[in-house]
């Protein structure tokens, strides 16, 4: 199954085409938020190959959140324009399983997974898997605080993601281990995408943002509230 792949949670942007055992080809972003921008460039470039290569895109990968409400936003918008042009299934994958994929090549056979995505603050959006990428601990934000939550598990666990960093100081543990440069990508995700559900209503569908959206005061003059 021929799978096209979209990442825009954080401010990382990235895009893969790829059929479960091979990678085609992945564009990424790391440098600034610009979804905007860079995906629709980035899935034209996929689009032609695929016509090149004469390979039928079967389905579209989203990875649906949490993480930034606007990327989340920008790359659902695609991916269902993509959807109903091409009339293939929709298929949303936990950004914190896309991360712990990406870590799982990094961290000993054995170790808990525990991605962190930035919630602002000391919040993170975050979830325990164990190596083979099963979840141990459900997706939730938490204000992290301490490391008990991670030590009672027993196990060695490794942490990374945009929010994982910030929360190194108060995670004091010979059992906790940080894996830096750890972002989300794209060419992860067609392996994930066989062993996950299609969205049954792709009108209905939206992102994973575990939190309410609350817009920020406008700056702009003349658009200020009292």
């Amino acid at each position: 199954m021929v799978i096209l792949s979209i990442e825009t949670s954080t401010k990382v942007c990235s895009a893969a085409l790829s059929d479960g055992t091979t990678i085609y080809k992945q564009f990424i972003h790391r440098e600034s938020a610009n979804h905007a921008v860079m995906l629709p460039e980035y899935i034209e470039d996929l689009l032609a190959y695929a016509r090149e290569q004469r390979l039928q895109i079967d389905a579209i990968a989203l990875s649906g959140g949490p993480g930034s409400y606007t990327g989340l936003r920008i790359g659902t918008s695609m991916a269902k324009g993509l959807c109903y042009g091409m009339n293939i299934p929709l298929i949303p994958i936990d950004t914190t399983l896309v991360i712990a994929a990406v870590m799982r090549d990094k961290a000993p056979q054995g170790a808990l997974l525990c991605p962190m995505i930035d919630a602002r603050r000391m919040e993170v959006y975050t979830a325990l898997y164990n190596d083979q990428l099963e979840m141990i601990k459900p997706i939730e934000a938490r204000v992290v605080e301490d490391s008990q939550w991670l030590v009672e598990t027993g196990q060695e666990v490794y942490y990374a993601g945009d929010g994982a960093e910030k929360c190194q100081e108060v995670l004091h543990s010979e059992r906790l281990h940080l894996i830096e440069d750890i972002v989300p990508e794209a060419q992860y995700m067609g392996s994930l995408a066989e062993r996950a559900n299609r969205v049954d209503r792709i009108a209905y569908y939206e992102p994973f943002y575990l939190k309410e959206f609350v817009a920020a005061p406008s700056h702009v003059k003349g658009l200020t509230t009292k």
